[in-house]
């Protein structure tokens, strides 16, 4: 009697042990406010006004900076420090309302001077913005209040509120603007805290943030290349997600994985095989008009991208309602007709390049196929994989290349092919009087128009090889939320994300 009274009493105490560790494992995780997400590339700096690196903006976008407004995550534009506007009856007057009590990182205040340098920063003649184009249309900015700006642009221009969304167009202060690359101080929910080179970016939650305070009291961004190292961090709970998994050829497995969920979105990421227009033998569009023949898109998408992604026949987001999708139908795969334009040009043989791949998979797998692909028709590439570092000074700025392989993935961006000396180096003036018109259009049926006649004549003078739509593979922990589905701009916004208890 007495031993099962004891051992009564054992099994009791041990049942009280385990409901306890239970219940603190259980409140353990309740409280966990900590997130570490794995990206590919790590950013050049972490100035978004100041460089042309999709990661710059996928680590501080509506993090760390804020603009005027912000773009959401179905596309959509919201007020961000802005927090109202109206327009005149014209279209070229816009009158801001700013939130009052907003504060810098540094502990300076906000007000509409602020809003009035960065602007003028970002449209200056020695401005280094990489969108110095968004801002062409202002014509002056003035401080009416500290609580209130006026922009007055030359014409009327029915992106304009969206154009501020970008991540080039986020307010800074006038005394940190210089040091914002190594040191970004924004005055969005999250402030910087430490940078360690070649491994993470980290930020804290901001304690005198304006609006509605995050959920998250700290965020890890460990960057890994790799795509193999990409799912061994996933299995091994060394990172809590990726926005944007590196390999897609491993989803189904972790689909199959409860502790993961997986989400498959769109982006804004035309990816295309980048010709340099300007660089004989590329000058002859029959040439250009050769390889988009040659190219095999769903044979692209399928090798490189393990069936992610979407074929595209210009530079164009499918999802959008101004999409000409029979434009994939202008240059179908035709190896025979590929050869005759290049005999038609002088290549009867074909002739050797240089293609230059980035660090990403979709570039350096689909360069592989791209380069088999070219082959049949008598076009041999070498193959030089860059790092990113290397791909913006050497085709970005300095335009040494003949092909490259790249996600354009800025929203809405075909007006890229009307800007001087871009790194594809394309001159029309019928082009250019297309973006012309739609910056002055409101109406949205005319606008859709131009938004196609634009998309026909890069199609047709074959520009670019275009390929396909990135598609945005999203793993993460079950248990976290708030990860946006799709990619409308470049950013892994955070300011939504938390654990479920």
């Amino acid at each position: 009697m007495k031993i099962l009274t004891n051992l009564a009493k054992t099994t009791a105490l041990a049942a009280a042990l385990t409901m306890s560790a239970s219940f603190v494992a259980i409140n353990a995780w309740a409280a966990k406010t900590d997130v570490t997400l794995g990206m590919v590339l790590e950013p050049p700096h972490l100035d978004p006004t100041a460089g042309a690196a999709a990661a710059i903006d996928e680590v501080v976008y509506a993090n760390i900076f804020e603009g005027l407004t912000r773009i959401g995550s179905k596309g959509e534009v919201l007020p961000a420090l802005a927090e109202s506007w109206t327009v005149s009856d014209d279209g070229k007057v816009y009158t801001f309302k700013l939130h009052t009590g907003v504060k810098f990182h540094d502990g300076s205040d906000f007000d509409a001077s602020d809003v009035k340098f960065s602007l003028d920063r970002a449209r200056g003649e020695k401005s280094t913005n990489a969108q110095k184009a968004l801002f062409k249309g202002i014509e002056s900015v003035d401080v009416v209040d500290p609580a209130t700006v006026k922009i007055t642009l030359s014409a009327p221009a029915g992106n304009f509120t969206f154009n501020l969304g970008w991540g080039d167009a986020v307010i800074v202060a006038p005394e940190t603007a210089d040091s914002n690359k190594t040191n970004p101080v924004g005055t969005g929910p999250f402030k910087f805290s430490k940078w360690a080179k070649g491994s993470s970016i980290e930020m804290v939650k901001s304690d005198s943030y304006w609006g509605k305070p995050v959920a998250l009291s700290k965020a890890t961004l460990r960057f890994i290349p790799d795509p193999a190292a990409a799912v061994s961090a996933m299995l091994a709970g060394d990172v809590d997600g990726f926005a944007n998994f590196p390999a897609p050829e491993s989803i189904p497995q972790l689909k199959a994985d409860p502790r993961f969920k997986v989400v498959i979105g769109s982006t804004e990421g035309e990816t295309i095989l980048s010709t340099n227009n300007k660089k004989a033998p590329w000058t002859d569009i029959r040439v250009r008009q050769a390889v988009a023949h040659a190219i095999n898109r769903q044979a692209i998408i399928d090798g490189a991208m393990f069936g992610l992604g979407t074929p595209i026949g210009t530079h164009f987001a499918p999802h959008h309602p101004a999409y000409k999708a029979d434009l994939i139908n202008t240059y179908p795969y035709d190896l025979d007709k590929a050869k005759a334009l290049l005999a038609e040009a002088g290549f009867p043989n074909g002739f050797k390049a240089v293609i230059k791949l980035p660090p990403p998979s979709y570039a350096r797998r689909g360069g592989e196929i791209v380069a088999a692909q070219l082959r049949k028709i008598g076009i041999e590439l070498e193959i030089v994989p860059v790092e990113w570092a290397q791909w913006l000074d050497q085709v970005f700025k300095k335009k040494d290349f003949d092909l490259t392989i790249v996600s354009h993935t800025e929203p809405q961006d075909i007006n890229i092919y009307a800007r001087k000396d871009y790194y594809f180096q394309y001159s029309s003036d019928t082009f250019n009087k297309i973006m012309t018109d739609l910056n002055l259009a409101t109406d949205q049926a005319e606008r859709y128009k131009l938004m196609g006649d634009a998309q026909t004549l890069i199609t047709k003078e074959a520009v670019n090889g275009y390929m396909f739509e990135l598609a945005k593979a999203g793993v993460w922990n079950a248990k976290l939320k708030g990860m946006w589905e799709n990619a409308p701009v470049q950013a892994t916004d955070l300011t939504g994300v938390s654990w479920a208890e």
